[in-house]
């Protein structure tokens, strides 16, 4: 069984941001029989890609095709445990539960990721329509969460949470 990565429909394509498409049991069913599923993406130069992680607990691995990225891995604890710029060529492994950011270089970069253990991976994001601060129900539990002044939690809910998870920079 075969699929074409670069042919398939795109599960986000925004306009000089970014292309991203998600391998799984739905497009390419062999995923499911071993057990992973994948992505394959693409960032325009200097476009960062949303911080997020895998939500099921899966172990990610990623090869940079092509270009080049300020790459960022945050632990379960907060801590960083990478900070760096990756170009084609290398591979990098995120554990479970650890959010990854990325920011391409101004050529962009793309790349494929193998989600080890999970044939229908469930990301999210911490930014975008599909975030996680759109599932929290009111102001009061961002500001109990964050412990931060309602100003302060008006002013970081209006904050890009109606954009895709790739955001160009500002002009």
């Amino acid at each position: 069984m075969a699929l074409n990565c670069e042919g398939a429909p795109l599960d986000v394509d925004i306009k000089n941001g970014g292309r991203f498409v998600v391998l799984k049991t739905k497009n390419l069913p062999l995923v499911g029989e071993v057990g992973l599923g994948a992505d394959l993406a693409r960032l325009d130069g200097s476009v960062m890609c949303s911080p997020g992680f895998s939500c099921d607990s899966a172990y990610q691995v990623t090869y940079i095709m092509r270009g080049s990225s300020r790459v960022r891995v945050v632990g379960v604890d907060g801590h960083r445990v990478l900070d760096t710029t990756l170009k084609a060529g290398n591979l990098f492994i995120v554990s479970r539960f650890f959010v990854v950011s990325k920011i391409a270089n101004p050529e962009g970069m793309e790349w494929f990721s193998s989600i080890i253990s999970s044939p229908n991976p469930i990301f999210t994001h911490l930014a975008g329509r599909t975030s996680v601060w759109k599932a929290l129900s009111s102001p009061e539990v961002l500001k109990a969460s964050f412990s931060v002044a309602p100003e302060v939690e008006k002013h970081f809910r209006s904050k890009r949470t109606s954009s895709e998870i790739f955001f160009a920079p500002s002009n």
